[in-house]
């Protein structure tokens, strides 16, 4: 099926405009029986603000008016100011995904369920349902790069578009070479990791196309050392039946040239293969589980190399031969896996693993429908259809090849705009997640950078710099951020259902105040103000006091009396 931003208009999806106006409509009438103040602090009313900004632009300013009733000092002219800021601004990098999180914590049920009505106990059966995760807009996929674009077209919904556009960035960031830019003050090269997670048969398995697109450089560097490895097998012939060998220097060893590297080859052989091709390599693997079994082998554990290489930081290893000591200088490795939730965490034990936040994640939802499989608008197949882009990606490869080394960079302005969107996004998810989803925020960083240096090195052909240096659009710019909002909601999904490291408790060590210590300190009836004091008492921080407060309100055993005051079930 041909697919493009009309169809995708009208066929199914896992997230639709109409869904999310319907969820935000249905939780916002919660917050009104409730009388619920779901931002009491500035920070949280204006992410209400981005949030329902971002969602339906100058639509959210009616469901902004009625959230924001319930604050003590509400005030419409003000409300509708701050709206208007909230619409102007760009790149704030706050979701929808925020207004839930902020109404749950103030004790308001987000369910797509029915609410039960008062005095019924509450249904506890069934946990809520999960919101659906957001994908790449029509809009931005019709400005991504001409090959880009073309390769998305091909796919049969938005997610099936998303891993194609996603999968084929990443298997063309091992390829783009003489290009690099300047992030945190360090050379990076366009390198990325992408891990495409869902349940079997979710169509996950459309990945490996995207194999497609590099296969002719892998088969020409295969072919390169094919008849270098042939000239020295020839060559060594000549030597062992030389009468003076002294008068021969023996051969050295030519360079075991590939593009995609096994996953299931051991440490020094996949090393070895960087080291013999400059450093350069792809592992492209659709079963997750092939890399972590080679992890959990004595011989094939290379996951330190493998976090390394994603800073390009220098890889030492010893060869099996001669037992030489060898240095591996700015590795520029790019991988690509698939499988389902479990073999993410059979490769990634806990979400506290430096792995983890190197990933750009991406999670498929299981439709239950089928697709009629003899369905096709074109008369060649996919595989086919991949070959051609993959001949059109070998002209943007090519080209480079014979560029001097360029460097990639930001305008001011995009510099700017690039700093307030991770700087909003550090303060929000952070608060939503916790510390240890830091990691994964601030990496996301350097990702959204790599993919703008991507998108721009698919254009350079028809750009034809004049310089060692080039700009990004401010389209793939805009591109870049767009792809970084849908990118941090699916690792923020997937970090929720990954095992924690465990911590080691000691009898000596400080405990944390459990819930019952603060409900205790309270009286029977009691307000905003005293929890907080009784809060500072117990050594606990108003932000965990309020959520604490929001989980006995919704749980039964605190009744919200009226905005700001309460009483003791």
């Amino acid at each position: 099926m041909k697919f493009n931003s009309t169809a995708w208009q009208s066929e199914p999806q896992a997230i639709s405009a109409d869904d999310v106006a319907a969820r935000v409509r249905q939780v916002v009438e919660r917050i009104e029986a409730q009388g619920a103040d779901i931002a009491p602090s500035y920070e949280e009313w204006r992410n209400v603000g981005f949030a329902l900004a971002d969602a339906f632009g100058e639509g959210g300013r009616d469901f902004y008016q009625r959230v924001s009733r319930f604050y003590e000092g509400y005030a419409a002219a003000e409300t509708d100011k701050q709206f208007s800021a909230c619409l102007q601004a760009h790149g704030h990098g706050v979701t929808i995904a925020t207004f839930f999180a902020l109404a749950k914590n103030a004790g308001v049920n987000i369910s797509a369920e029915p609410q039960a009505s008062p005095g019924e106990p509450p249904q506890t059966e069934s946990a809520p349902e999960p919101l659906p995760l957001p994908t790449i807009r029509p809009e931005v996929v019709e400005q991504l790069p001409p090959l880009l674009r073309d390769i998305a077209h091909c796919a049969n919904s938005p997610e099936d578009a998303d891993i194609l556009i996603l999968g084929s960035i990443v298997t063309f960031s091992a390829c783009l070479p003489n290009l690099s830019g300047v992030y945190g003050e360090r050379e990076v090269f366009p390198n990325l990791y992408l891990f495409v997670t869902a349940e079997a048969s979710s169509g996950k398995g459309r990945l490996s196309l995207c194999r497609r697109l590099v296969a002719p450089i892998h088969r020409q560097l295969c072919e390169a050392s094919r008849l270098a490895w042939s000239e020295y097998n020839r060559l060594m012939q000549v030597y062992e039946h030389s009468r003076d060998k002294g008068e021969m220097e023996r051969l050295q060893e030519p360079p075991q040239r590939m593009l995609i590297i096994p996953a299931n080859a051991s440490a020094t052989s996949v090393f070895q293969i960087l080291n013999d091709n400059d450093g350069v390599g792809l592992i492209f693997e659709t079963e997750g589980d092939t890399l972590a079994q080679s992890f959990k082998s004595e011989h094939g554990n290379y996951s330190d190399g493998f976090r390394k290489a994603f800073h390009h930081e220098t890889i030492s290893y010893v060869r099996r031969r001669n037992r030489e000591h060898v240095e591996l200088l700015q590795p520029k490795l790019s991988a690509i896996f698939s499988g389902t939730p479990r073999q993410v965490s059979t490769l990634i034990p806990d979400a506290e693993n430096g792995l983890f936040s190197r990933f750009m994640f991406y999670s498929m939802p299981v439709k239950i429908e089928w697709l009629n499989v003899f369905d096709t608008k074109s008369s060649r197949t996919l595989d086919t259809q991949f070959d051609f882009f993959a001949q059109r990606f070998l002209n943007v490869h090519n080209f480079l090849k014979t560029c001097q080394p360029t460097r990639f960079k930001f305008s001011g302005k995009q510099s700017r705009t690039f700093n307030q969107f991770f700087t909003e996004a550090t303060a929000d998810y952070s608060g939503r997640y916790g510390l240890r989803f830091l990691g994964s925020v601030r990496r996301l960083g350097l990702i959204t950078f790599r993919v703008a240096m991507v998108l721009t090195a698919l254009r350079l052909v028809e750009l034809q710099p004049k310089t060692n240096q080039i700009t990004c659009t401010d389209t793939d710019f805009s591109t870049a951020l767009a792809i970084a909002k849908v990118l941090i909601e699916h690792a923020a999904a997937v970090y929720t259902r990954m095992p924690k490291a465990a911590t080691i408790s000691s009898a000596s060590a400080p405990q944390p105040p459990k819930k019952p210590d603060l409900l205790a300190a309270l009286p029977d009836e009691f307000t905003r103000q005293d929890y907080i004091k009784a809060a500072e008492a117990i050594g606990m921080t108003y932000g965990t006091a309020r959520r604490h407060i929001s989980e006995f309100v919704y749980c039964g055993r605190v009744l919200r009396l009226k905005n700001g005051f309460y009483k003791k079930v």
